[in-house]
């Protein structure tokens, strides 16, 4: 099972990819300049048009990165991943938006608004310790105004039994989780608002549980717009919900045909839709681009299953005492055999490790020292406990690093923005 709010059982990302509809992201891989090791890596699986981001990316074209975090517990290498993939993101031109979900946390969690804030702002400085750099719009959406409206104006393009579809919704299921859904689907169509540039690409980097958002989000911006886009043989095909506007589409100047209800216009799409998207902001309408989305595997706990904030013992806080931390890796599962003279003979099992995962996911960037841990590994050159300890002293070092990191954010915060 899985939903935004709960991960039971083995996950089949295959399984997934087809029962979502997700796109696997090999398939862009080799056109992606510089990937992100998560990428290289294969821990991002799929995406949906996330070669609109390629396109911005390569023709230096607007668009943003979106994400959030719900500040429940504390912040952990599973948040770590998504923050990474916001400021790789960033780097290669975005705008990135991030979210403290603080409504979802009080109203779903039962947190006060107290400690919301102070979990969240733990939250803030380890992305901007993590190297977030200033042109980025950090908020709480407890404070956000633009993103509590959108989502009102949201709320009347959907009803109660495509929520439940979505997110399998039973009667005794709190309304506050519907809230919270409409809220975040506002977030990630806020980086379109016209105070930020209007239509564009946008990116959301998240787990695979929390698709259920994307394909609501995607559903809500296409009803929200004046004018529906679809791609045909030598251009674009332009419905509207108000037939009478078609007419202006016409006056754009491209060759087109006219049918009952619709328009073909024929030239290259992109810059028909980029038309059509300007018009569309004139007449005051959205014109929001349906949201592009990256999907990562789930990071496992230490002792097995989904890492979770709920679970002390399944995560390592980027804030974790030393002492806990190595005592949290001494006690990780791994991918060892029964005994080391079995170890020696037939190797170990890195696909199995939470330790090896670690290195994957966050703590070797060289893809060739990852290689050859990965082969000592499998010819049972190395045991577990020597791998231990050097997962040991690489974390040692991470921790003190981010801890000076951000208490050193603590000072320069005002030069971010941040509605909180």
């Amino acid at each position: 099972m899985i939903t935004p709010w709960e991960v039971e059982g083995v996950v089949d990302y295959q399984k997934l990819i087809e029962e979502f509809g997700i796109t696997p992201f090999t398939d862009l891989l080799r056109s992606i300049p510089s990937p992100h090791r998560l990428m290289r890596r294969g821990v991002v699986f799929g995406h949906r048009d996330y070669w609109r981001i390629l396109e911005a990316m390569k023709k230096g074209k607007d668009f943003s990165v979106m994400s959030g975090f719900m500040p429940s517990g504390d912040i952990h290498f599973g948040h770590k991943m998504t923050m990474d993939e916001i400021i790789w993101h960033q780097k290669m031109g975005a705008t990135a938006f991030v979210a403290i979900a603080d409504i979802e946390a009080h109203l779903v969690r039962g947190i006060s608004w107290e400690k919301t804030r102070e979990i969240g702002m733990g939250y803030v400085k380890s992305i901007i310790a993590l190297g977030l750099e200033k042109d980025s719009f950090i908020y709480f959406q407890s404070k956000n105004d633009k993103v509590k409206n959108l989502a009102l104006e949201l709320s009347s393009e959907v009803n109660f039994n495509e929520i439940r579809s979505i997110y399998g919704f039973v009667g005794e299921t709190q309304i506050a989780r519907a809230i919270v859904s409409l809220i975040q689907s506002a977030d990630i169509l806020q980086p379109q608002l016209e105070e930020f540039g209007g239509s564009k690409p946008v990116v959301v980097p998240v787990g695979a549980d929390q698709d259920p958002h994307l394909r609501l989000t995607r559903d809500l911006a296409a009803r929200m717009n004046l004018f529906s886009l679809e791609k045909i043989e030598g251009g674009m095909r332009i419905r509207s919900k108000k037939n009478e506007m078609l007419t202006k589409i016409e006056k754009l100047g491209f060759e087109f045909r006219r049918f009952s209800g619709h328009l073909d216009i024929f030239g290259d799409p992109e810059k028909i839709e980029k038309a059509v998207r300007t018009l569309e902001m004139e007449l005051g309408s959205y014109a929001f681009v349906p949201p592009s989305s990256i999907y990562h595997k789930f990071t496992t706990g230490l002792t097995g299953g989904k890492m979770s904030s709920s679970k002390p013992e399944s995560y390592i806080s980027l804030f974790e005492k030393p002492e806990n931390a190595v005592k949290k890796i001494k006690n990780a599962l791994t991918g060892g055999r029964n005994t080391a003279e079995e170890q020696r003979r037939l190797g170990g099992e890195p696909w199995k490790c939470v330790i090896f995962e670690l290195y994957t996911y966050h703590l070797i960037e060289s893809d060739d020292e990852l290689s050859r841990i990965k082969e000592d590994c499998e010819c049972g050159k190395i045991l577990c406990g020597a791998c231990k300890k050097i997962a040991e002293e690489i974390l040692l070092e991470f921790l003190k690093s981010h801890k000076e990191k951000s208490d050193a954010v603590e000072s320069i915060l005002d030069e971010f923005t941040i509605i909180s």
